[in-house]
């Protein structure tokens, strides 16, 4: 794997500390920029605004932009903001800090995907995405546990100047890492957007990607809770647990990547989400025991974000075929899908907890990823006919 990858994942990893370590400052923003819990709570819906905005439409609005030169303003914008964070004198002015980095990340995401693929030949296009998605995931076990950490015992704002530090890196990485000659595809237009919104097999993946991950966070959301109150364990120890999923997830998407380049993104997707579906359904009666909850926990973590390569690289392949002036787009659409399935899942495992309790979480998350189970089974039968008409075809021809 070439060195560039390094430069995406390192952006990818300080993205991803900024995006989830606002969950573990929320209590202390709200108490010192004096507002509700709620109201410092949708500092994590704004960016997620950001993302879903910020991967289709800027996409489509930066695709004439040099692809090295686009991503190093992404990281200059990713800084700015976050410094504007560290600065931020009220709560206006930090939702306004969160939207800028979402929208980096949207597009961020977007282009790194393509990029990734364009550095390695077509056989290694899922563990290229995967190196660079894990990043994301390695923040999720270092990135966001420290970052609390310089929060409480720092304060949130110094929080925000780390992760600008880790920008600043991210930057100069890629100005030295990443090739001048990346190919970008130069004739997309606002119509192609129009053109992949549109698409049913492209809406279809969009659909699998929301579902799958909307499944697993219907019960992800509340998984501290559940190890806590159902498993038994102390809140220290659910640290731990946490810390110990965050590392099988950053396994899982390097094994996912692999897996995805051997037998191809719908075998691989077929498997990750008929497993997750499985343990989520073995999660229901496990979690009220207290190792039997743990080792079912770490298990589902390996399968968690195993899905995110097969994805990625299913929505380019089908782009490729289906939109091939909008591929950035389908890829950032994508992105958009799996932040609108985290918001999905965080939605109705909250209505679950609120109407039905902790307890009936896994079972429902599990009910969701069938859902995705059945659409990319169905686009992969599809695929096969579409398969087999092109093949007829060019016998005919003959």
């Amino acid at each position: 794997m070439p060195l560039a990858l390094l430069a995406l994942t390192i952006s990818a990893f300080a993205i991803g500390t900024t995006e989830f370590v606002i969950v573990g400052l929320v209590p202390t923003i709200a108490e010192q920029l004096s507002v509700s819990l709620p109201s410092a709570g949708l500092l994590v819906s704004i960016y997620a605004m950001g993302v879903a905005v910020g991967a289709p439409v800027l996409t489509s609005l930066t695709v004439k932009f040099p692809r090295k030169q686009l991503l190093l303003a992404l990281m200059v914008l990713f800084t700015i903001g976050n410094l504007l964070a560290w600065q931020a004198p009220n709560y206006t002015i930090l939702v306004i800090a969160r939207l800028l980095t979402g929208l980096a990340h949207g597009v961020f995401f977007s282009i790194g995907s393509t990029i990734a693929t364009s550095l390695v030949p077509k056989d290694k296009a899922a563990s290229a995405i995967a190196i660079m998605f894990g990043g994301l995931t390695v923040a999720l076990v270092t990135g966001v546990p420290l970052g609390t950490f310089i929060g409480q015992y720092f304060g949130w704002r110094e929080t925000f100047l780390a992760v600008s530090l880790l920008g600043v890196i991210a930057l100069v990485s890629s100005f030295i890492l990443l090739p001048n000659n990346i190919s970008g595809r130069n004739n997309t237009h606002l119509r192609d957007m129009l053109e992949v919104l549109t698409h049913p097999r492209l809406l279809m993946i969009y659909a699998i990607t929301a579902l799958g991950y909307g499944g697993v966070f219907t019960t992800f959301t509340f998984l501290a809770p559940m190890m806590q109150n159902q498993a038994g364990f102390s809140a220290n120890a659910v640290g731990w647990i946490l810390l110990g999923y965050g590392v099988a997830v950053a396994l899982g998407n390097i094994w996912g990547g692999k897996l995805a380049d051997k037998h191809g993104a719908v075998a691989a997707l077929t498997f990750i989400f008929a497993a997750l579906a499985v343990l989520l359904f073995i999660f229901q009666f496990t979690a009220s025991m207290h190792y039997p909850a743990l080792i079912t926990v770490l298990v589902i973590g390996v399968f968690a974000f195993g899905n995110v390569p097969g994805l990625q690289v299913y929505v380019v392949q089908k782009a490729e075929i289906y939109t091939p002036n909008a591929v950035d787009i389908a890829s950032g659409l994508n992105i958009a899908a799996f932040n609108i399935g985290i918001a999905l899942g965080s939605i109705i495992g909250g209505q679950t907890v609120e109407h039905y309790g902790l307890a009936q979480t896994p079972w429902i998350g599990a009910v969701i990823v069938l859902f995705a189970l059945l659409l990319i089974y169905m686009s992969g039968r599809l695929d096969k006919h579409t398969n087999k008409k092109a093949f007829a075809h060019v016998i005919t021809d003959n």
